[in-house]
């Protein structure tokens, strides 16, 4: 069979051999032709895999950062509160001396002057019972009462008022450091501003902060006198956060602000419990005075009548003994309506 004058087989084996060659031709050529696209799919799936695999190692790294960050900044605010304490311990073992409960109480006189004006005041008690008539030994209580008890409970009273009213304004001037510090003061600048604007004992408190900076005492150490002259919790949480923040950094501001709430918290929860415990502390008072009360009536009612008591040994061992035991009562009394936060 032929078509055009060749013999059609023949034709059909040339168009195998070309097809062949093209096929085979094709296969060789084609991925030089393909190879560009091919390689920018691979390199992209190549390196979405890479960042796949590499996502959560920089994020474990990272995370691994931030752990020793804050592993580095806790043990810091660890070893500051340690030193505290530390420090609190040692405040605790000294002994409360006399130049200390002067400097405490507000008053500007030397011991010397104190045991002066406390001899005066022995003196002065001594007397009340000489006047009446009361036997020698009564007079020689009374001056060592006057001399050595009577004074320092009135240092205690002065000291105790001192430090309530300091309590009273002390939440205030945490806010106004808090006011100044957000309005872009610095530290010492918001001190200046509490010394000039507070009341005594608030105001000279701070005012003695800032003029030891002047002459070189760090504001730790100046807060670290603050609490030697007023030895209270709210300052001594005022030392806390300062050290904190000097050593390990952070938002003053915030942590001041943080430490005025806990300061009003706390006041808030000292008037609760002395409303709560003031029932009590009225009870107290009139078993207390009531020995006292029936005892001037009947003075005045029947001037000799108990004359005995003040004129007899018997008499005199009877009151010794009942004021040993309202004493024992009294004590035992405010120890158990007196809570301490």
């Amino acid at each position: 069979m032929t078509l055009f004058g060749q013999d059609i087989t023949q034709l059909a084996f040339i168009a195998m051999v070309a097809v062949a060659v093209g096929g085979v031709a094709i296969a060789l050529l084609f991925p030089l032709f393909s190879d560009q696209g091919g390689s920018k799919r691979v390199k992209a799936i190549a390196d979405g895999r890479r960042a796949a695999l590499s996502a959560p190692q920089k994020s474990a790294a990272a995370g691994r950062l931030m752990d020793g960050q804050k592993d580095s900044r806790r043990k810091q605010i660890q070893e500051t509160l340690k030193q505290i304490e530390d420090r609190e311990k040692a405040e605790r073992k000294k002994r409360m001396t006399l130049r200390m409960m002067i400097m405490q109480s507000g008053l500007d006189m030397s011991t010397r002057t104190f045991w002066m004006a406390s001899l005066i005041t022995g003196i002065l008690f001594a007397i009340v019972p000489i006047v009446f008539s009361i036997p020698w030994y009564v007079a020689i209580l009374a001056f060592l009462v006057g001399t050595f008890g009577f004074p320092r409970w009135f240092l205690g009273f002065l000291r105790r008022r001192r430090q309530n009213i300091f309590l009273n304004d002390f939440a205030d001037a945490i806010d106004v450091m808090v006011r100044g510090l957000k309005a872009g003061l610095p530290v010492s600048d918001a001190m200046k501003v509490i010394a000039a604007e507070s009341g005594p004992p608030v105001g000279p408190e701070f005012l003695e902060v800032v003029e030891g900076q002047r002459v070189g005492i760090t504001l730790d150490q100046g807060i670290e006198r603050m609490y030697d002259r007023m030895p209270l919790s709210e300052v001594n949480f005022l030392g806390i956060v300062m050290a904190i923040q000097s050593k390990t950094g952070g938002n003053l501001s915030e942590a001041l602000n943080n430490l005025s709430k806990v300061l009003r918290d706390r006041k808030k929860m000292k008037a609760k419990i002395r409303a709560v415990s003031q029932e009590a502390k009225s009870s107290a008072a009139i078993i207390g005075a009531l020995p006292f009360v029936i005892m001037g009536g009947l003075t005045v009612l029947n001037p000799e009548y108990l004359n005995p008591l003040f004129n007899t040994t018997t008499g005199n061992l009877l009151l010794a003994g009942c004021a040993i035991w309202m004493g024992t009562g009294v004590l035992v009394m405010r120890k158990m309506i007196n809570f301490q936060i």
